[in-house]
């Protein structure tokens, strides 16, 4: 490695600089949101529906694959509270929701994520005005 001169510390200094500002205006990344039609997968509920996006091979030992699905909420629409089969890691990628769970209740948006454990129940309600979205990767056992 050569020695590092004043003026290349200098140049890399200002490099360093110009960046920074940014790197601190980014903010969390949002998915992009797809836009389902009204009889786009399988209905749950009234105004609710399941969407498959496909399974893919896990890395972590304790789960063979992640099963990927998107939830469609029309505003207003109640998924009720109904037992986990799976973990679940649930992200918003539409939307506002209130989450019910046994022991509490809580308000989520669009940017944000819970999980959910096998064996609890969870019912989710859209509270916007606009088509909510859970993006969940549900974890199958190996």
């Amino acid at each position: 490695m050569k020695d590092m001169n004043r003026r290349s510390a200098l140049a890399l200094g200002l490099a360093a600089t110009a960046a920074t500002p940014l790197l601190i205006s980014a903010g969390p990344a949002v998915a992009k949101t797809k836009e389902y039609g009204p009889n786009d997968g399988k209905e749950l509920a009234p105004g609710v529906r399941l969407v498959e996006l496909g399974t893919f091979k896990s890395d972590i030992p304790a789960y063979k694959s992640i099963n990927m699905v998107d939830i469609v909420f029309q505003p207003g629409a109640v998924a009720a509270p109904m037992m986990m089969d799976n973990d679940m890691l649930c992200y918003i990628t539409a939307g506002e929701f209130t989450i019910k769970k046994p022991d509490r209740e809580f308000k989520i948006k669009a940017g944000e994520m819970y999980a959910c454990a096998k064996g609890t129940t969870d019912g989710a309600t859209n509270t916007s005005k606009v088509v909510g979205i859970h993006t969940i990767g549900i974890l199958i056992p190996a």
